[in-house]
């Protein structure tokens, strides 16, 4: 494995040069300056350990002009968690603290290997028994944010997870669930938006017997199901302003106050929210609590689009067909190869959830073997979404 080090330290680069001596499966290069190995790098290299602080261009903006083209670990003597995170966003594997020893640094550099060979080896992970809980297919920049969940998911951090409708927020909250000490734990999902403003209260933090005209029995809420495990609150933004101030509390104290008692249990709950909102734009129009925002969002993680990793569509829409076509004792279905060009070059304004609907329609409807364009009805769909919305725009508060 050939291996480019940058590092402005004489000092550092030197002894990085000697510990790797007793590494013979490592071809080491260094580098004084971000600018020297932007001329020297080439194909024959696989990862890039460059430090952060540097004159000139520093180690982020190195990240961004290689564009992906090799992995990269970052290596810094002050880091900070912004930072940390703007590199993991930009698709490096590993972030690591000076000092460490060289044990650490291979360890790191063994891990990026592992997922250079599963990408050279696996040609669909669609297929793969070894990918990640719940997803059918990954690609460079998914492999960022799987990267990062699994790091966060060994803490009891609060994560907030942003991107799009459909992009599969849910899946990306189990899968942190299911990588965390928590695993076997309860898992819970709560969509704030799917239940009536004035039962969210009482689905959170349950009720005792009494409490309302309806109360006839004590009831638990979500909170105390999920003790020990994984509360996921979707949509938070819908969450009522008067309830917003009530999760704040329980969030800050770790105990939970049923609606009609007086009586405070304590839980152990982890926090995963989620929202497809500006909660920038929600908090100035006073529609989201500040101090709230600022509490689930110790870690936020961005799930790009399907449109911007389009490396997963044919193997997820093959194993959306495969599974269809078991679901409802249909013949063997496939693609036409201008159905695949199809999927590739559409949009997907409504991500995977879109894509899941457009393929088991084509495989209910088809009459044949092969599912053609016509099948998938794509053109159809696109002039419906390229139209504009006023009248959903015109209720947004």
């Amino acid at each position: 494995m050939k291996i480019a080090i940058v590092e402005d330290d004489i000092n550092m680069r030197k002894s990085l040069e000697i510990a790797f001596d007793d590494y013979k499966n490592y071809e080491i290069v260094s580098f004084k300056n971000a600018k020297d190995a932007l001329k020297k790098l080439d194909d024959t290299f696989e990862l890039v350990i460059t430090d952060i602080n540097m004159p000139g261009m520093d180690g982020i903006e190195l990240v961004k002009t290689l564009n992906g083209k090799y992995e990269v670990i970052i290596m810094t003597g002050n880091a900070t968690l912004s930072r940390a995170i703007e590199s993991i966003h930009l698709g490096v594997k590993d972030f690591l603290l000076k000092p460490f020893d060289i044990d650490t640094l291979v360890a790191a550099i063994e891990r990026t290997r592992t997922v250079l060979q599963r990408v050279k080896t696996t040609p669909s992970a669609a297929t793969s028994n070894n990918r990640p809980h719940g997803f059918l297919s990954t690609s460079p920049a998914l492999e960022t944010i799987l990267h990062m969940a699994k790091k966060v998911a060994q803490t009891d951090a609060s994560i907030m997870l942003l991107g799009e409708s459909g992009v599969g927020k849910e899946v990306f909250a189990k899968h942190i669930h299911r990588s965390s000490p928590r695993a076997k734990k309860p898992f819970i999902a709560i969509n704030m938006a799917a239940i009536p403003n004035n039962l969210i209260e009482s689905e959170l933090f349950g009720y005792e017997k009494g409490a309302f005209t309806d109360a006839t029995e004590s009831k638990m809420g979500q909170f105390e199901h999920a003790d020990g495990g994984t509360l996921f609150l979707d949509e938070i933004a819908e969450m009522p302003y008067e309830v917003q101030a009530k999760l704040l509390r329980v969030l800050q104290e770790k105990e939970v106050r049923r609606l009609g008692s007086g009586k405070h249990t304590r839980i152990d709950v982890r926090i995963i929210a989620a929202t497809n909102a500006d909660l920038h734009e929600k908090i100035e129009s006073g529609l989201f609590r500040e101090d709230l925002y600022y509490r689930l969002n110790t870690v936020p993680l961005h799930i790009p689009p399907l449109r911007e990793r389009r490396e997963e569509i044919l193997p997820i829409a093959t194993a959306i067909l495969e599974e269809n076509c078991k679901k409802y004792a249909f013949e063997s279905k496939h693609f036409s190869k201008e159905a695949d060009k199809a999927l590739q070059d559409y949009s997907w304004p409504g991500n995977i959830r879109e894509l899941i609907a457009v393929v088991e329609r084509a495989v209910i409807l088809s009459d044949n073997t092969e599912i053609t364009v016509s099948d998938l009805c794509l053109e159809s769909r696109q002039k419906l979404t390229s139209r504009p919305h006023h009248s959903l725009r015109s209720k947004e508060p």
